[in-house]
């Protein structure tokens, strides 16, 4: 991927010397529950969060210098570039259609990381906070990405950032909105299927950001398409929980499988259209 030197977003938020006294909300139990779900079984860390939530509890939070590696250095720089990039796109998408988009905020964290949406741990994963329109993202999981998921390369990272814009842009759009409240007026299983459905939209979303990021900034070079098939492919539903369990649920998939994943970012990456990303309008999950 062509970034170097490239413009950066000013809306990073650097949180990696911030360190919670003691991680309430989504410590404990709740850390691992979020953990096991968001990882192994697919689940959108956003949505647990906000249904475990708390007031985060007492302890002392204090704050150090925080002495990155080159590598972080590196890879802070990426996800800077690519943010902002994300924002050119979404600007001109959404002022075509006569929104405004505002732009979203990149928390950077290392282990633990105080959210509107709760307090979580690393293992979580990135997630997308609607309560206070930020992205949380802990590098060590580019990390995990390469070595445990068999997903490497900086397209690979940066499908991942322009997914959890992706739930920004259905915040903005009222989606996420319309989601939850239908979520908890569903039962369990119409309520993965809806959970699903907006997973591969922002799936979709970030394929739409690749589109118009290589026609109008040539920012993709050779092989990045593939880094991106490939982090799509090792985070589906069945590809996770065949990992963990040694067999599928589909019955508790939340993110689709890697087809539905790999299908609907290659859709959004060739037309860059945001009709083309409506994956409310399949009339039952065998045609996501």
């Amino acid at each position: 991927m062509r970034w170097s030197g490239r413009d950066e977003s000013g809306n990073i938020e650097d949180r990696r010397g911030f360190r919670i006294g003691r991680v309430g909300g989504i410590g404990g139990i709740g850390a691992v529950v979020v953990a096991l779900i968001s990882i192994y079984l697919g689940q959108d860390p956003n949505t647990v969060l906000q249904e475990l939530s708390q007031d985060g509890g007492a302890g002392t939070d204090s704050s150090t210098p925080y002495q990155e590696s080159p590598q972080e250095a590196e890879q802070r720089h990426m996800v800077a570039v690519v943010l902002k990039d994300t924002e050119k796109t979404w600007h001109q998408l959404l002022s075509a259609t006569g929104r405004e988009y505002s732009e979203p905020h990149l928390v950077l964290f290392k282990d633990a990381v105080r959210s509107a949406c709760g307090t979580a741990e690393s293992a979580v994963g990135p997630f997308y906070c609607s309560s206070d329109s930020k992205v949380y993202l802990d590098l060590s999981f580019f990390d995990e990405l390469k070595r445990r998921f068999g997903a490497p390369g900086d397209f690979a990272q940066a499908y991942v950032v322009a997914h959890e814009v992706g739930h920004h842009v259905q915040n903005l759009l009222g989606t996420s909105e319309r989601v939850q409240n239908a979520r908890h007026q569903s039962a369990p299983g119409n309520a993965n299927a809806l959970s699903i459905r907006l997973e591969l939209q922002a799936d979709c979303y970030a394929g739409i950001w690749a589109h118009h990021a290589d026609a109008s900034r040539q920012l993709l070079e050779s092989g990045d398409v593939e880094q991106a098939l490939a982090a799509a492919t090792a985070i589906g539903d069945d590809r996770l929980q065949m990992q963990a369990r040694g067999y599928v649920a589909p019955e508790s998939f939340t993110h689709g499988t890697s087809q539905q994943r790999v299908r609907w970012f290659s859709r959004g990456l060739k037309s860059g259209r945001l009709a083309d990303c409506d994956t409310f309008a399949a009339s039952s999950s065998r045609t996501l």
